[in-house]
Protein backbone atom coordinates (compact mmCIF):
# COMPACT_ATOMS: atom_id res chain seq x y z
CA UNK A 1 0.00 0.00 0.00
CA UNK A 2 1.15 3.38 -0.93
CA UNK A 3 1.86 6.13 1.72
CA UNK A 4 -0.15 9.30 0.34
CA UNK A 5 1.27 12.67 1.57
CA UNK A 6 -0.56 14.34 4.28
CA UNK A 7 -0.90 18.08 4.03
CA UNK A 8 -3.61 18.77 6.95
CA UNK A 9 -6.63 17.66 9.02
CA UNK A 10 -9.03 20.14 10.26
CA UNK A 11 -11.36 19.33 12.67
CA UNK A 12 -11.27 22.05 14.98
CA UNK A 13 -13.75 23.90 17.80
CA UNK A 14 -14.37 26.52 14.63
CA UNK A 15 -15.25 23.38 12.50
CA UNK A 16 -17.08 20.89 15.19
CA UNK A 17 -19.34 20.06 17.49
CA UNK A 18 -18.69 17.31 19.87
CA UNK A 19 -20.64 13.69 19.51
CA UNK A 20 -20.56 11.28 22.54
CA UNK A 21 -18.59 7.72 22.28
CA UNK A 22 -22.16 6.09 22.67
CA UNK A 23 -24.15 7.76 20.07
CA UNK A 24 -25.49 6.87 16.63
CA UNK A 25 -23.74 9.75 14.87
CA UNK A 26 -20.42 7.28 15.63
CA UNK A 27 -21.49 4.55 14.05
CA UNK A 28 -23.50 6.08 11.19
CA UNK A 29 -19.64 7.67 11.08
CA UNK A 30 -18.07 4.57 10.79
CA UNK A 31 -20.48 3.17 8.50
CA UNK A 32 -19.85 5.84 5.97
CA UNK A 33 -16.07 5.77 6.28
CA UNK A 34 -16.63 2.11 5.23
CA UNK A 35 -18.94 3.20 2.76
CA UNK A 36 -15.90 5.59 0.98
CA UNK A 37 -13.61 2.65 1.39
CA UNK A 38 -15.46 0.30 -0.51
CA UNK A 39 -16.46 2.90 -3.23
CA UNK A 40 -12.59 3.87 -3.75
CA UNK A 41 -11.52 1.40 -5.76
CA UNK A 42 -14.38 2.50 -8.57
CA UNK A 43 -13.44 6.21 -9.33
CA UNK A 44 -11.95 9.29 -8.31
CA UNK A 45 -15.26 10.44 -6.42
CA UNK A 46 -18.10 9.13 -4.42
CA UNK A 47 -20.14 10.28 -1.71
CA UNK A 48 -22.20 9.01 0.39
CA UNK A 49 -25.37 10.18 3.39
CA UNK A 50 -26.36 7.39 6.57
CA UNK A 51 -28.47 7.77 8.89
CA UNK A 52 -31.46 9.80 10.27
CA UNK A 53 -31.54 13.60 11.73
CA UNK A 54 -30.40 14.31 14.22
CA UNK A 55 -27.19 11.79 13.75
CA UNK A 56 -27.20 12.22 10.00
CA UNK A 57 -23.31 12.06 8.02
CA UNK A 58 -22.59 13.23 5.07
CA UNK A 59 -18.89 12.48 3.65
CA UNK A 60 -17.37 12.14 0.40
CA UNK A 61 -13.86 11.46 -1.00
CA UNK A 62 -11.91 12.87 -4.69
CA UNK A 63 -9.23 11.61 -6.12
CA UNK A 64 -6.23 13.54 -8.23
CA UNK A 65 -7.49 12.30 -11.73
CA UNK A 66 -3.91 11.62 -12.93
CA UNK A 67 -3.60 9.19 -10.34
CA UNK A 68 -4.08 5.10 -11.16
CA UNK A 69 -7.15 3.11 -8.97
CA UNK A 70 -4.80 1.34 -6.47
CA UNK A 71 -3.25 4.93 -5.36
CA UNK A 72 -6.99 6.32 -4.81
CA UNK A 73 -8.08 3.22 -3.02
CA UNK A 74 -4.38 3.40 -0.80
CA UNK A 75 -5.02 7.42 -0.22
CA UNK A 76 -8.83 7.11 0.70
CA UNK A 77 -8.03 3.96 2.70
CA UNK A 78 -5.77 6.05 4.88
CA UNK A 79 -7.84 9.27 4.85
CA UNK A 80 -10.86 7.04 6.24
CA UNK A 81 -8.92 6.25 9.02
CA UNK A 82 -6.62 9.19 9.83
CA UNK A 83 -9.38 11.24 9.69
CA UNK A 84 -11.03 9.87 13.27
CA UNK A 85 -7.63 10.22 15.00
CA UNK A 86 -6.02 12.48 17.98
CA UNK A 87 -8.71 15.78 17.84
CA UNK A 88 -11.25 14.69 15.78
CA UNK A 89 -12.11 11.38 17.40
CA UNK A 90 -15.25 13.00 18.50
CA UNK A 91 -16.05 15.88 16.01
CA UNK A 92 -19.00 15.51 13.71
CA UNK A 93 -16.96 17.67 11.23
CA UNK A 94 -13.75 16.73 10.03
CA UNK A 95 -11.74 17.27 6.59
CA UNK A 96 -8.12 15.56 5.63
CA UNK A 97 -5.90 16.56 2.30
CA UNK A 98 -3.29 15.04 1.30
CA UNK A 99 -1.50 15.36 -1.92
CA UNK A 100 -3.28 12.31 -3.49
CA UNK A 101 -6.67 13.07 -2.23
CA UNK A 102 -9.08 13.95 0.32
CA UNK A 103 -11.96 12.85 2.55
CA UNK A 104 -14.83 14.50 4.50
CA UNK A 105 -17.73 14.02 6.87
CA UNK A 106 -19.95 16.26 8.17
CA UNK A 107 -23.50 16.11 10.21
CA UNK A 108 -24.72 19.23 7.25
CA UNK A 109 -24.94 18.74 3.95
CA UNK A 110 -22.07 20.55 1.77
CA UNK A 111 -23.03 18.82 -1.88
CA UNK A 112 -22.88 21.06 -4.66
CA UNK A 113 -21.52 23.96 -2.37
CA UNK A 114 -18.59 26.35 -3.48
CA UNK A 115 -16.50 26.58 -0.16
CA UNK A 116 -13.74 29.20 0.16
CA UNK A 117 -11.80 27.22 3.03
CA UNK A 118 -10.75 25.10 4.71
CA UNK A 119 -7.82 25.06 2.15
CA UNK A 120 -3.91 23.45 2.59
CA UNK A 121 -0.91 24.10 0.06
CA UNK A 122 1.58 22.23 -0.55
CA UNK A 123 4.75 24.01 -2.77
CA UNK A 124 8.10 24.14 -3.55
CA UNK A 125 10.32 25.96 -1.38
CA UNK A 126 13.25 26.40 -4.17
CA UNK A 127 11.50 29.51 -5.66
CA UNK A 128 11.99 31.55 -9.17
CA UNK A 129 12.99 35.09 -9.21
CA UNK A 130 11.00 37.58 -7.99
CA UNK A 131 11.39 39.72 -10.79
CA UNK A 132 9.37 37.02 -12.50
CA UNK A 133 6.81 36.78 -10.40
CA UNK A 134 4.19 39.21 -11.65
CA UNK A 135 4.07 37.45 -15.24
CA UNK A 136 4.16 34.37 -13.90
CA UNK A 137 0.94 35.16 -11.79
CA UNK A 138 -0.70 36.26 -14.82
CA UNK A 139 0.47 33.41 -16.82
CA UNK A 140 -1.05 30.50 -14.49
CA UNK A 141 -4.32 33.12 -14.31
CA UNK A 142 -5.07 32.91 -17.47
CA UNK A 143 -3.89 29.17 -18.17
CA UNK A 144 -6.64 28.21 -15.42
CA UNK A 145 -9.19 29.92 -17.23
CA UNK A 146 -8.43 28.88 -20.31
CA UNK A 147 -8.95 25.44 -18.71
CA UNK A 148 -12.22 26.46 -16.95
CA UNK A 149 -13.91 27.30 -20.64
CA UNK A 150 -12.69 23.68 -21.54
CA UNK A 151 -14.16 21.72 -17.84
CA UNK A 152 -17.43 24.04 -19.00
CA UNK A 153 -17.99 23.15 -22.74
CA UNK A 154 -20.25 20.57 -22.75
CA UNK A 155 -18.82 18.48 -25.33
CA UNK A 156 -15.17 18.45 -23.60
CA UNK A 157 -17.01 17.13 -20.40
CA UNK A 158 -18.40 14.38 -22.41
CA UNK A 159 -14.75 13.66 -23.17
CA UNK A 160 -13.28 13.30 -20.26
CA UNK A 161 -12.32 10.08 -18.48
CA UNK A 162 -12.50 11.63 -15.40
CA UNK A 163 -15.45 14.23 -14.67
CA UNK A 164 -13.85 17.73 -13.91
CA UNK A 165 -10.16 17.22 -14.79
CA UNK A 166 -8.09 18.84 -16.84
CA UNK A 167 -4.37 18.48 -17.08
CA UNK A 168 -2.19 20.77 -20.00
CA UNK A 169 1.64 21.17 -20.67
CA UNK A 170 2.52 24.48 -22.51
CA UNK A 171 5.37 26.23 -23.66
CA UNK A 172 6.10 29.53 -22.04
CA UNK A 173 8.02 32.69 -23.54
CA UNK A 174 8.14 35.34 -21.48
CA UNK A 175 9.50 38.98 -21.53
CA UNK A 176 10.04 39.27 -25.45
CA UNK A 177 11.42 35.96 -25.74
CA UNK A 178 14.26 36.53 -22.60
CA UNK A 179 13.18 33.35 -21.29
CA UNK A 180 10.73 30.49 -22.02
CA UNK A 181 9.72 27.47 -19.76
CA UNK A 182 7.59 24.67 -19.35
CA UNK A 183 4.37 25.15 -17.57
CA UNK A 184 2.76 21.69 -16.34
CA UNK A 185 -1.22 22.45 -14.72
CA UNK A 186 -3.83 20.43 -13.78
CA UNK A 187 -7.23 21.60 -12.28
CA UNK A 188 -9.76 19.21 -10.61
CA UNK A 189 -13.33 20.01 -9.74
CA UNK A 190 -15.63 17.99 -7.28
CA UNK A 191 -17.79 16.46 -9.75
CA UNK A 192 -21.24 17.47 -7.13
CA UNK A 193 -20.27 21.14 -9.20
CA UNK A 194 -21.89 22.36 -11.72
CA UNK A 195 -19.31 23.98 -14.44
CA UNK A 196 -20.11 27.76 -13.28
CA UNK A 197 -19.49 26.37 -10.00
CA UNK A 198 -16.27 24.33 -10.31
CA UNK A 199 -14.91 27.91 -12.54
CA UNK A 200 -16.19 29.91 -9.28
CA UNK A 201 -13.73 27.48 -7.18
CA UNK A 202 -11.22 26.78 -9.19
CA UNK A 203 -10.88 31.03 -9.25
CA UNK A 204 -11.31 30.94 -5.90
CA UNK A 205 -7.81 28.65 -5.82
CA UNK A 206 -5.77 31.06 -8.01
CA UNK A 207 -6.92 33.53 -5.60
CA UNK A 208 -5.47 31.37 -2.67
CA UNK A 209 -1.79 31.13 -5.05
CA UNK A 210 -1.32 35.02 -5.33
CA UNK A 211 -1.60 35.24 -1.79
CA UNK A 212 0.33 32.56 -0.66
CA UNK A 213 3.46 31.63 -3.00
CA UNK A 214 3.47 32.37 -6.80
CA UNK A 215 7.01 32.49 -7.30
CA UNK A 216 7.29 28.39 -5.43
CA UNK A 217 8.90 26.53 -8.35
CA UNK A 218 5.66 23.86 -8.25
CA UNK A 219 3.05 23.80 -5.95
CA UNK A 220 -0.56 21.95 -5.07
CA UNK A 221 -3.57 23.75 -3.50
CA UNK A 222 -6.61 22.40 -2.36
CA UNK A 223 -10.04 23.36 -1.13
CA UNK A 224 -12.64 21.27 -0.24
CA UNK A 225 -14.50 21.14 -3.61
CA UNK A 226 -11.28 21.62 -6.29
CA UNK A 227 -7.68 21.95 -6.54
CA UNK A 228 -4.49 23.21 -8.82
CA UNK A 229 -1.42 21.66 -9.18
CA UNK A 230 1.04 22.95 -11.34
CA UNK A 231 5.40 22.99 -12.18
CA UNK A 232 7.54 24.61 -14.10
CA UNK A 233 10.38 23.28 -15.78
CA UNK A 234 13.06 25.62 -17.37
CA UNK A 235 12.63 29.03 -15.03
CA UNK A 236 15.74 29.66 -13.03
CA UNK A 237 15.49 28.77 -9.55
CA UNK A 238 17.11 29.63 -5.98
CA UNK A 239 17.89 26.77 -3.57
CA UNK A 240 16.17 25.69 -0.73
CA UNK A 241 17.30 27.64 2.77
CA UNK A 242 21.34 25.75 4.10
CA UNK A 243 19.03 22.56 6.27
CA UNK A 244 15.45 23.31 5.69
CA UNK A 245 13.15 21.20 3.97
CA UNK A 246 12.52 21.10 -0.25
CA UNK A 247 8.86 22.02 0.98
CA UNK A 248 6.39 23.95 2.57
CA UNK A 249 3.07 23.57 3.81
CA UNK A 250 0.36 26.43 4.13
CA UNK A 251 -2.73 25.75 5.73
CA UNK A 252 -6.14 28.00 6.48
CA UNK A 253 -9.88 28.76 7.66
Amino acid sequence: MSQPHHMHTFCDDQLSDNFTQTSSYKSNRETLLSSLRDHSSLGTYSNATIGLSPDTVHGMFLCRGDLPKTSCSDCVKTATLEITKNNCTSRKTALIYYEECMVRYSNVSFFTLVEDGPYAARYSVASFPTSIFSSFQQTLSNKVEQLIILIGSKSALLSLSTPYYVKDISRVTELEGSYSYTLDTMVQCSPDLDSANCGVCLRLVVQSVSGCCTNARWGQFNLPKCFLKYDTTGLPTSQSPSGSSSINVMKGE
